[in-house]
């Protein structure tokens, strides 16, 4: 009986002892894979809040290309495909004949399906018409895109002007630019007052160049070198030197660069030259 008795205990303790093997075992596993499971887990999160940073700048750059986009006063107007259009005007007007209902008709027509006027091509059609010598042409157009409430522009009128100017209408280029000093008095460039003397000076009308300047000197508008020799040569002929005298000293440059055997070298400017 002893003996049965100690092959149970022998038996039990051997099941016990093996259980416990088993439990230790799994436990280690277990540790091992707990080990793992946070440092993946830590290495998530270091990753995971570096993408949450990088998403945090993206999204503060984000906001600051939007705050500046919200800044801009004016909408930037689409040039795309503005030559081909410019083109298309071109060949519109050529094929018309010289007269305001049809010119302004077919015009009214080329911008009958756009949502926005085509300003852009418009104003391309203007520089290609200008360069063509197609002076008749261009009046039409700036005076339809004037019409128009459009191309308000210092440019515009100075193209309008020139065309007056090479088209022999010197009455509807005075008319126009008496609208511009009272409409547009403190904002009138350099380029246009230049632009006007020069009309007066192509058709020999002294009295009105010297209009002109005394406007441009009442507006405080320096006036550069050629039309400085223009208002000297116009006080000239009018017999009044001493005025001639007076705006050569006074807005001709001292000094001047030319080219002299390859270089550029600085001379002084002579206070007169009939030949100029």
């Amino acid at each position: 009986m002893s003996i049965l008795m100690l092959l149970v205990l022998y038996y039990i303790l051997s099941v016990v002892s093996i259980l416990i093997g088993f439990i230790f075992v799994q436990k280690v596993k277990f540790g091992v894979r707990l080990e793992k499971g946070v440092s993946h887990a830590m290495c998530c999160f270091k990753n995971g809040g570096e993408l949450l940073q990088n998403f945090k700048a993206e999204e503060r750059k984000m906001r600051k290309k939007a705050g500046k986009k919200e800044h801009h006063l004016w909408k930037k107007r689409d040039s795309t495909g503005s030559g081909q259009k410019a083109l298309n005007v071109i060949r519109i007007l050529s094929e018309l004949p010289n007269e305001k209902e049809a010119v302004y008709g077919a015009l009214d027509k080329w911008i009958a399906w756009e949502t926005e006027f085509p300003l852009i091509a418009a104003a391309k059609a203007l520089r290609t018409l200008r360069k063509r010598n197609q002076w008749h042409r261009v009046i039409q157009l700036a005076k339809w895109m004037l019409s128009k409430g459009q191309g308000a522009t210092m440019g515009t009128y100075d193209e309008l002007l020139m065309a007056f100017d090479m088209d022999d209408r010197v009455d509807e280029a005075e008319s126009l630019w008496n609208m511009i000093l009272h409409v547009h008095t403190r904002s009138i460039s350099k380029q246009l007052f230049s632009r006007m003397i020069s009309l007066y000076d192509h058709h020999d009308s002294q009295d009105k160049i010297v209009e002109v300047f005394a406007d441009m000197e009442e507006l405080g508008v320096r006036p550069d070198e050629d039309t400085t020799r223009k208002v000297a040569r116009a006080f000239q002929k009018l017999g009044q030197e001493d005025r001639q005298k007076l705006v050569l000293k006074r807005y001709q440059c001292t000094w001047k660069y030319i080219h002299f055997k390859g270089e550029r070298v600085r001379v002084r400017t002579k206070p007169w030259d009939e030949d100029d």
